[in-house]
């Protein structure tokens, strides 16, 4: 990436340089600019200056998106709003929302320093008793969050708290036929079972709509920061839990060791049930309903990621295998489907 001058995918580091430089305290130029890996969705840098500090910038990706998907003034403010609350999120620096500056609006954050859990390889080098520890907070940490009251820390009007599951269905059906390019029968026949099925939603809460360990920085047992909250709205806190359950691999499975908790050492998906159960008094026999859901609604959402690489709207494809990714919104939606059955 280039040093302060220059543009390069994403960012314009000169014009970038200068707004840093206007809204951080002591900055010392140049900054260079690195993207992190693993942003299928908004792209995410590391900007680091010539003193060694470092922060995090975020950006909508490039070419043409659905905007509703990628406001970055909406995640900038529920980061905001968090940050005295007990639960792990990086602090804002600023969000700027003048496309002049970088072609799209961004907002920076401080740079939290740890691991973040993508796959198994990375979780090798956890040790066990910290997995089990970490596993714990992971669950408490959502515990915590859907206590939070979205009144009391300026949220209240983030979306509408009731009738979470149809407003999801509505908006990812929309995405669906926004994105489609090809025919998955067993989207359409799961949209349909979840709808006739939708279970009555007691309660709201902050749903953050992403939480899994590939989006939290971690150490030594615990999470440090949870990031991605560009899908975070009101509604129904179970959501969150089928979701989290989906990505939560036990070695008992049988799928690989590819899913960070596949290796083993962490708590079951019955031990985060309970735990949560105690926690919030909330009733998880439905919680498979939850999980179709989760399986159907990511199908949606990677059946966009997949439209955008495409067209090239994602920057460098090198290493990627488009079938691949397009194969695996298929194998998300049967994966909802035979939950449903």
């Amino acid at each position: 990436m280039s040093e302060g001058k220059g543009v390069s995918e994403g960012i314009d580091a000169e014009a970038v340089t200068g707004w840093l430089t206007r809204h951080i305290e002591g900055l010392a130029p140049p900054v260079t600019f690195s993207l992190i890996a693993g942003g299928h969705s908004n792209l995410t840098f590391r900007c680091l200056d010539s003193a060694g500090a470092a922060f995090v910038l975020r950006r909508p990706p490039l070419g043409h998106v659905l905007e509703s998907a990628h406001d970055m003034g909406r995640e900038h403010r529920i980061i905001s709003a968090l940050v005295d609350e007990p639960v792990p999120a990086p602090r804002t620096i600023g969000l700027c929302e003048d496309r002049e500056v970088n072609g799209a609006p961004f907002y920076v954050m401080q740079f939290v320093d740890g691991a973040v859990l993508h796959d198994a390889e990375v979780t090798r080098a956890i040790p066990e008793h910290d997995r089990h520890a970490l596993g714990v907070d992971v669950i408490d940490v959502l515990s915590r969050l859907h206590a939070v009251d979205p009144d009391a820390v300026g949220l209240g009007d983030l979306g509408r708290k009731e009738a979470y599951l149809a407003r999801q269905l509505r908006r990812w059906n929309k995405q669906w036929e926004a994105t489609k390019t090809h025919e998955i029968p067993a989207m359409e026949a799961t949209s349909q079972i979840l709808e006739a099925r939708m279970p009555e939603q007691i309660g709201s809460a902050i749903v953050h709509g992403d939480y899994r360990l590939g989006n939290m920085i971690v150490g030594e047992g615990r999470i440090r920061a949870v990031l991605d909250w560009e899908l975070c709205t009101l509604g129904d806190p179970l959501a969150d839990v089928g979701y989290l359950l989906n990505a939560w691999v036990e070695p008992e499975d049988g799928l690989g060791e590819v899913a960070p908790t596949a290796i083993g050492g962490f708590p079951t998906r019955d031990e985060l049930c309970r735990r949560y159960s105690d926690a919030t008094g909330r009733d998880l026999s439905a919680i498979n309903y939850y999980r179709a859901f989760s399986h159907w609604r990511l199908a949606a959402i990677g059946q966009g990621v997949y439209k955008r690489y495409l067209v090239g709207a994602m920057g460098d494809q090198q290493g990627m295998d488009l079938d691949v990714y397009k194969e695996s919104v298929a194998t998300r939606a049967q994966a909802a489907l035979d939950l449903l059955d």
